[in-house]
């Protein structure tokens, strides 16, 4: 076993204690969740071909309130009394038997779990760049999972084409953010849907989408159709009633992108769709997606949301909370809240 870095003799995780119906009920003792304090660290417990890493960052996403159903997925439920799952990025803090390419120290990424130190085994971690220009943090966004199924989503299964209106919901999310500036590289007319003025204002003029509409405001329906006029693409983010306003707008051949319908992650009966007599009539497509099916092709998006980010191009925003504790506010958008010690990095939508 490779020499350690100073370590505690014990560490704090958060486990998943009940299966919640609609909203999350962020007791720790006695609700969605628990913290589990003073859990024994063991080096030895390293096992050859593992690592341990000690946590730096983590990801609230909201995909993560779906892992907590126990029913039929792209991925299986959390377990009750398992660490609740979470890609995280960390340091390693000691390098089991047989393990090569890694040393004490290195940046890895991976699905590492709302808790301080966690073994894994090797192949289930990614060494990660960092540098000046390139947060560690990057890739729990738009160098992880967000920024790969922003790309997949755009240009595989929408197929997006110079010139053509694009519509992106939950744009000021983590995804939301990439996909806006995605198909802005690509030649798009981008029409971004998020929630409140700030967000808008930041993706218009950060962003340089043609247009944010707040799906909160009076007019928004109105301004909607005056904006889009019909659209080519939509990437949708939140389903529900916007993705049937979208499906009234569709140009002849459209392509919805179906990521995620966060409008209905809490909801214990969801509504169907109105409106999809449309796909018939205007020989559109609609098309779920599920980023994983893209793994053996992650380096292809690497390369390229690695290069926009050192040229530029693709600007990263992030909400950074040092202790999850202090993101109670994430419960009510999809995202479960916690308490530990460990920074978390969140994304609004």
């Amino acid at each position: 076993m490779a020499p350690t870095l100073p370590l505690p003799s014990s560490y704090s995780q958060i486990t998943l204690q009940s299966r919640p119906k609609a909203a999350i009920d962020p007791n720790l003792k006695s609700g969605t969740f628990k913290l589990e304090s003073s859990v024994p660290l063991r080096v030895q417990d390293v096992k050859p071909g593992q690592v341990l890493v000690k946590v730096e960052w983590l990801s609230l996403d909201p995909a993560m309130r779906g892992w907590l159903n126990d029913s039929r997925s792209y991925i299986p439920p959390v377990q009750i009394g398992a660490v609740m799952r979470s890609g995280g990025v960390g340091t390693i803090a000691v390098v089991g038997a047989g393990v090569d390419g890694f040393k004490v120290g290195d940046w890895v990424y991976g699905q590492l779990g709302w808790t301080e130190f966690a073994t894994v085994p090797v192949k289930d971690v990614e060494k990660i760049n960092v540098s000046p220009k390139v947060s560690p943090s990057f890739y729990l966004g738009a160098l992880g999972m967000p920024g790969q199924t922003a790309y997949w989503g755009l240009l595989d299964v929408a197929k997006i084409q110079a010139g053509e209106t694009v519509v992106i919901s939950g744009a000021a999310g983590a995804v939301g953010t990439v996909a806006c500036q995605i198909a802005k590289l690509k030649g798009c007319k981008v029409i971004a849907i998020a929630g409140g003025a700030d967000k808008c204002r930041f993706l218009e003029e950060e962003l340089g989408v043609d247009k944010a509409l707040d799906y909160k405001s009076k007019g928004f329906k109105e301004e909607f159709k005056k904006s889009v006029g019909y659209l080519d693409v939509y990437f949708d983010n939140v389903g529900g009633e916007i993705l049937d306003l979208c499906l009234t707008r569709l140009k002849k051949g459209a392509r919805i992108a179906l990521c995620g319908a966060i409008s209905a992650y809490n909801d214990p009966s969801p509504k169907g769709l109105q409106m999809y007599l449309n796909l018939i009539s205007q020989r559109a497509k609609l098309e779920g997606f599920i980023v994983f099916d893209y793994a053996d092709r992650y380096h292809v998006a690497d390369a390229d949301l690695a290069t926009w980010v050192d040229e530029g191009k693709l600007k990263v925003r992030e909400t950074r909370m040092v202790g999850l504790d202090h993101d109670r506010r994430a419960g009510s958008s999809g995202a479960p809240p916690s308490h530990a010690s460990i920074p978390a990095i969140t994304h609004s939508v």
